[in-house]
């Protein structure tokens, strides 16, 4: 016997519930009452024999993730077909920092692009904290405090920063011993960044030295790392986006103790951006691909 559809009226709540975890919210994107959603989300899950929600904050179940997937991809299909792509594919302009890009986001794509086959993605390089791009985009992911006028976002990955240098420079110049006093610190040349902050590590270790103002300097988190491995000195690394110098035992840690980065990674819209369902699909993608 043929499985029944379910209603579209239910996809649609479904659909815009996950987007927006406000029944109130989803009602006016509707034109409905609250309690119209809440009886098409209790149907869903009748008719379908699934939880798709967890209760209280509305985060989708694993079950729900998936079911997501498949609606925006069959929703996508009754908008009307856009002009000068190939059929069947959307097109989205997503803007991210190098580092970020290489380290984080490319080793998962591949993931995103099994579940929406139909999203064409497009990647331009953005730089961080200037938060510069080349061109337009529908998405942005930013490196900062998450500020940004005229931008929704939200917070996608957070890091730690700890000393690192290359085993050569540390045969060289060291010991240095957890590199928490001001004595370790003035015997190494430290590599400079304005998105790693000396001053984040001073402050946790009680070390009373200003921010270097000499050294050489990068505005690039791999760029500055490859520098270290290159014996120019101490860098701070972050936990996750510098993992892959760390395994390779091109740089070394030079203490076991870790201090939060006073910086995160932002994906950032401007408002009305999430009711295009490919954008939507991305940003929940991507938060649950990075927990």
């Amino acid at each position: 016997m043929t499985a029944r559809i379910p209603p579209i009226n239910c996809l649609l709540s479904f659909e815009a519930l996950a987007r927006l975890r406000s029944v109130s919210q989803a009602a006016d994107e509707l034109s409905v009452t609250p309690s119209a959603v809440s009886h098409r989300i209790r149907q869903l899950e009748q008719q379908l024999g699934l939880k798709l929600f967890e209760r209280g904050d509305f985060s989708l179940t694993g079950d729900g993730m998936a079911y997501l997937g498949q609606v925006r991809s069959a929703l996508k299909l009754l908008q009307p077909p856009s002009t000068g792509r190939l059929p069947g594919t959307t097109q989205l302009r997503l803007a991210v920092t190098p580092t970020f890009s290489r380290q984080i986001l490319l080793p998962k794509l591949a993931l995103f692009r099994h579940a929406y086959p139909d999203i064409e993605l497009i990647l331009q390089v953005s730089i961080p904290l200037l938060d510069i791009t080349a061109e337009t985009a529908d998405l942005e992911l930013r490196y900062g405090n998450g500020v940004y006028a005229g931008f929704e976002s939200k917070r996608v990955l957070s890091d730690e920063l700890f000393p690192v240098c290359s085993p050569e420079y540390l045969h060289e110049f060291g010991p240095f011993d957890g590199f928490d006093t001001a004595e370790r610190v003035s015997r190494a040349r430290l590599i400079r960044s304005p998105l790693v902050p000396w001053r984040t590590w001073f402050e946790a270790c009680d070390i009373r030295l200003p921010e270097p103002r000499e050294g050489s300097q990068f505005n690039d988190v791999g760029l500055m790392l490859d520098a270290a491995v290159a014996g120019f000195g101490v860098a701070l690394a972050r936990s996750k986006l510098g993992l892959a110098w760390i395994d390779s035992g091109r740089l070394v840690r030079l203490s076991p103790r870790a201090v939060p980065s006073p910086y995160h990674h932002f994906i950032c819209w401007k408002p009305g951006t999430l009711e295009r369902w490919e954008c939507a699909a991305f940003v929940d993608w991507l938060d649950e691909a990075l927990r």
